[in-house]
């Protein structure tokens, strides 16, 4: 292996807010990032904006990548993951319908259903980072917080954080510095597909 490339959605659309979420999810991901360049190879994160974007820049990507590189898309779920693989997800999924034919499954990512859930599988984190009025009996307390709609996780992180000094969560002001605060551990055993990244990256570091 010679490194590692992911291509996420979200950043917005200006180089300033790509740049903080690329801080805050390399925060998030500390240890896969520490492991690579551990073992000498090159990691990269690339934030691309929409999740349209993302797709097309990962799957330009795949076209130049050398043999030992590895490439993951990493994007939203949006919905439910009740198909068996990500892929067959973004394959069929409605509104989506991308074309992954010959990408292997490992390359391909979910945050489900969408970033936010990672966040809110750290009360304490967020109790931390909003201080006062933070509401944590707002947050959803379901063991798979993957079953929790995208809806309902944006509306119990408002909830949460509407009477706190720093205000209602906000996307672009919250999130960046929130993913590097909270436990990944606790993501990775609220969501399953969260951790599915971890063991997937781990494993190609181990491998070489």
């Amino acid at each position: 292996m010679t490194g590692v490339t992911i291509y996420m959605e979200g950043g917005g659309n200006s180089t300033g807010e790509k740049k903080r979420l690329r801080a805050g999810m390399n925060g998030f991901l500390r240890e896969l990032r520490e492991k690579v360049r551990e073992s000498r190879q090159q990691w990269r994160l690339v934030p691309c904006g929409g999740r349209q974007r993302a797709y097309e820049t990962f799957n330009n990507a795949r076209g130049h990548a050398g043999e030992s590189e590895v490439i993951i898309l990493l994007v939203d779920a949006e919905a439910p993951v009740t198909a068996p693989t990500p892929v067959e997800h973004l394959r069929t999924r409605p509104g989506g319908g991308w074309d992954l034919d010959g990408v292997d499954e490992d390359q391909v990512h979910l945050m489900v259903q969408t970033m936010e859930t990672w966040i809110v599988a750290d009360p304490e984190a967020l109790a931390a980072y909003y201080g006062q009025d933070f509401r944590a009996n707002a947050l959803p307390t379901r063991r798979n917080l993957e079953e929790e709609g995208k809806t309902a996780i944006a509306a119990a992180l408002a909830r949460a954080t509407e009477q706190t000094q720093k205000g209602r969560y906000h996307k672009i002001h919250h999130a960046t510095d929130l993913l590097a605060c909270i436990d990944p551990a606790k993501a990775r055993a609220r969501c399953r597909h969260c951790e599915r990244l971890f063991a997937t990256l781990c494993a190609a570091v181990a491998a070489g």
